[in-house]
């Protein structure tokens, strides 16, 4: 059976450009909005703390019904329908209860399309690095699009901007092909045995932590500079160089693996993590710096990523597939993502934003040494990613 090559990259392609007109202005609608850096950062928690939940659920009747190209159909649909509550609403109570409903299913559609990627490539699953970078692409298109209409437009065509990409990503999922799920097998190894493995929590604890140090940059960063009076344009260029750098990475990643171990590569991103937060803290008034800040993003993002679907794929094999995606994105994205909000959105103004960057590059250390000490130290793992 044929890779189903543009109907994968295409859900990629409007998934991360839905991401790319809503992490990088988002924060600043909902400042325009009247709500104050607590309210958002308790906003951004909740986005989060589905993650969770949801991806777990979800994970469990995928792999239980092996409809996970159903369940994507259907989350798709529904987030874009919650989503478009925000055109009729205002005030914290009815922001903070939508946010809950589209979250809780926008964070069941994309661990659910790792899983039937990954199905989909079987034994080519160094070419998913040639399909996710269809969503850097797509995220790069979107902000620096709204970015620019920014500059002449207010920031009212954010949420419809995002309805109408949240349309298209589930238009794309009708057209996705289904998986063939051997559900009578029984797995040869059980879930319960994989998750008593140390190595196991080890990972998931680098992650989480390495999530928790991005919150603050997808919730805060577009409102710091504008602060120091970077234009939305601007704005939008540096968020698009970041993911311009993962693009490359995305590119020749399939040639790294061949020639770097995944513990290498995944130590190398965590400590260009550390000095790219204390760039991030202390040097915004320095624009070249700044883009060589973005440009690390290729490893403390792109880098780090391709490394945790591999490790996600060893780990949990076929059969656990949908609940090991589900796991990372639930105690990384999710439980990361939730505490780095809460904690930035509480110290934004009381300590500045110089302590919350330099706190997720501490975040970051103590990451590394979990991972230099737990994660990845068997040779046989790299042998099974690249076959």
């Amino acid at each position: 059976m044929s890779i189903p090559y543009w109907r994968l990259s295409g859900f990629y392609f409007f998934y991360f450009a839905t991401v790319g007109v809503f992490l990088p202005y988002w924060g600043l609608y909902l400042k325009e909005r009247g709500f104050n850096p607590v309210e958002i950062g308790e906003l951004s928690a909740m986005l989060n703390g589905t993650r969770v939940i949801a991806p777990v659920l979800w994970g469990w009747i995928a792999d239980h019904t092996g409809r996970n190209v159903r369940i994507i159909r259907i989350a798709a649909f529904l987030t874009a329908a919650f989503f478009a509550g925000f055109l009729f609403v205002q005030g914290y109570f009815w922001f903070a209860w939508i946010t809950i409903g589209f979250s809780f299913f926008w964070n069941a559609a994309l661990p659910q399309f790792e899983a039937v990627t990954l199905y989909h490539l079987k034994d080519e699953a160094h070419r998913y690095s040639q399909i996710r970078l269809w969503g850097s692409i797509g995220f790069i298109v979107a902000v620096l699009g709204v970015g620019w209409l920014l500059d002449y437009q207010s920031l009212n065509i954010i949420p419809i901007a995002i309805i109408a990409l949240m349309t298209l990503i589930w238009l794309v999922s009708l057209m996705t092909p289904p998986i063939q799920a051997a559900h009578h097998q029984t797995a040869a190894v059980g879930i319960m045995q994989i998750m008593k493995k140390p190595e196991l929590w080890a990972f998931l604890a680098v992650y989480m932590l390495l999530q928790l140090a991005h919150a603050p940059y997808y919730v805060f960063y577009s409102i710091y500079l504008k602060h120091y009076q970077y234009t939305a344009s601007l704005t939008g260029f540096l968020w698009a160089l970041a993911v311009f750098a993962e693009i490359i990475l995305f590119m020749y990643m399939r040639r790294v693996l061949k020639r770097i171990s995944l513990r290498a590569i995944l130590l190398f991103s965590i400590l260009l993590s550390v000095v790219r937060w204390l760039m991030i803290a202390w040097c915004v008034d320095y624009f070249w710096l700044l883009v060589f800040a973005q440009l690390l993003h290729a490893a403390t993002f792109a880098g780090a990523h391709v490394v945790a679907i591999h490790l996600v794929h060893l780990y949990f094999g076929d059969r656990h597939q949908g609940k090991g995606q589900a796991l990372y994105a639930s105690l990384t994205f999710g439980l990361g993502g939730m505490l780095g909000s809460y904690y930035s959105g509480y110290y934004w103004e009381s300590l500045g934003a110089e302590f919350v960057y330099s706190m997720a590059a501490v975040f970051c250390g103590i990451a590394f040494v979990i991972a230099y000490i737990w994660v990845g130290r068997e040779s046989s793992q790299d042998r099974a990613v690249l076959g």
